[in-house]
């Protein structure tokens, strides 16, 4: 063998075992991205069962806090709000800004249900009603599954983050565009807790 043909073999060598790094590194990203996109998912499911009690639960209130139409109204609104941008979110949970208007029209909405159901205490016979009492026992139900789902997708974004910052898998992510995904955190104190049922 000549010198030129070792040189060559080695170049050749460099190459394949260089092409087989970034193909792993770039597997490893793409996997790790698919994990916290399909965890998200997950709160998707619950957030839109919670969307869909929430009509529900207003229509039963309704017809005993008439003259608190403007707290029912903020609920549906509140709820729509957040129904869109959960679609926004849903649709590239990698995405920075749609994340943050999620956050956000999920802290307006634990709010707006926060009052409601503060007013509800005022009304004996609507804590009495079977129907509401079933409705707030699902949303219940419901708060907590995207408490966990919540957690199951933080934990994923922070395995994929950790893997995508770290050398030299920074570098291969650079490349090809991989960006850091956000948390889904509660912004307000109050928000940290699931919504306090009591009927």
């Amino acid at each position: 063998m000549t010198g030129g043909t070792k040189a060559l073999i080695v170049v050749v060598a460099v190459v394949v075992v260089l092409a087989v790094f970034l193909i792993s590194v770039y597997n490893k990203l793409v996997t790790l991205r698919n994990r916290f996109k399909n965890a998200f998912a997950q709160i998707d499911v619950q957030l839109k069962r919670r969307y869909d009690l929430i009509p529900n639960l207003v229509e039963t209130a309704k017809g005993y806090m008439a003259h608190e139409r403007g707290t029912l109204e903020a609920v549906i609104a509140a709820r729509n709000q957040a129904a869109s941008a959960n679609q926004v979110a849903a649709a590239n949970p990698g995405n920075a800004a749609a994340m943050q208007g999620l956050m956000g029209a999920e802290g307006v909405l634990t709010g707006a249900l926060g009052k409601l159901f503060a007013l509800a205490e005022a009304y004996p016979n609507l804590k009495a009603n079977e129907t509401m009492a079933g409705l707030m026992e699902e949303l219940t139900s419901t708060e907590n599954k995207i408490s966990f789902a919540r957690q199951s997708y933080n934990d994923s974004v922070m395995t994929y983050n950790t893997a995508r910052q770290t050398f030299p898998a920074v570098m291969v992510a650079g490349m090809f565009g991989f960006q850091d995904a956000t948390l889904f955190e509660v912004s307000a104190p109050g928000e940290r807790e699931a919504v306090k049922v009591k009927f």
